[in-house]
């Protein structure tokens, strides 16, 4: 192993998740902190950020390991070429606007590469995770909201600014539920765990039956509760309708797909697979839908392999 370390930081909503990673994608070391976001402005914030960065590179230096680099990825939109904060929401008050990456590498003293989470967590993925055997597939998160980003020749495709993977917005039914962006019937009500407790409450659960859980829903299911098994199976039927219109867009080679639901493994996959072969034309049926692989590791891994991306490009 090389001397050298780069420190990776993937900010969440509720958490920012951090750690050590060398040039061959090893973790070395990890650190989670809680986000606190609603407590506070982004002077709170990116002072947090600066301390962490701080404790890691402190960490690396009493192993004797040199801090090269630092890759963050953030909840929001990134403006990847000035490497500011494009648009976030209330999840993180006052990011709208702050040039992170400028305001990192002052603090730290180390070249900065900025990405969106969604962005970080495929590069994870891509390197040494679910996505490291395909050059170019689709990666898609189902969270709280639906995120995701198409990694092309190992490396993710940013868009004009940076904002290229918002898949989660694609208007799957005219007229449909209103989402948070402002639109009608996007992806992200119908896939996200957000739109599968809607689902369940619209298919005779209450969410206060199985306390708010997608997992008491799933347990549920696989119970053989007739009501929850049919909202799994109608779940299943909106995420396959975007793959299989992302399928239809982009020919990925596979789709890696994260986020807690996923932890549900074939159970789910099964049902998603079925209907994707089901809904796309014959000459697009074939691409590998498989489970990410890295869990809470997935986004500050590809922060950090950004970073080293970064570096080889000579710092730009």
């Amino acid at each position: 192993m090389s001397d050298n370390v780069i420190l990776g930081i993937d900010i969440g909503g509720t958490n920012i998740k951090s750690g050590l990673v060398d040039e061959t994608g090893r973790i070395l070391d990890t650190l989670t902190v809680p986000t606190e976001a609603r407590s506070g402005s982004r002077d709170t914030l990116l002072s947090k950020l600066y301390a962490l960065a701080a404790q890691l590179r402190e960490r690396a230096e009493a192993r004797g390991w040199t801090p090269v680099a630092l890759g963050v990825g953030t909840a929001g939109y990134v403006h990847a070429r000035e490497g500011r904060i494009g648009y976030a929401t209330s999840n993180l008050p006052g990011w709208t606007g702050v040039p992170l990456r400028q305001e990192m590498e002052r603090h730290t003293g180390l070249p900065v590469a900025l990405a969106n989470d969604a962005h970080a967590f495929a590069m994870g993925e891509a390197w040494i995770g679910a996505g490291r055997e395909w050059d170019t597939f689709v990666c898609i998160t189902l969270g709280t909201g639906v995120g995701g980003c198409l990694v092309l020749d190992g490396r993710p495709y940013y868009g004009r600014d940076g904002y290229g993977g918002g898949f989660g917005h694609m208007v799957l039914q005219h007229g449909g539920a209103p989402c948070n962006c402002g639109l009608t019937g996007c992806w992200e009500q119908y896939a996200s765990v957000t739109g599968l407790m809607r689902l369940a409450e619209e298919g005779g659960i209450q969410p206060a039956a199985i306390g708010h859980s997608a997992k008491t829903l799933f347990e549920w299911a696989r119970d053989g509760h007739a009501h929850a098994l049919a909202v799994i199976d109608r779940y299943a039927e909106y995420v396959a309708l975007g793959l299989t219109n992302l399928t239809h867009a982009l020919n990925p080679q596979a789709f890696v797909i994260g986020g807690a639901v996923t932890q549900q493994g074939e159970f789910l996959f099964e049902r998603i697979r079925s209907n994707v072969s089901r809904q796309v034309m014959p000459a697009y049926d074939g691409m590998a839908i498989v489970p990410a692989a890295l869990g809470e590791h997935a986004g500050f891994a590809g922060a950090a392999r950004l970073a080293w991306q970064r570096l080889q490009d000579g710092g730009c």
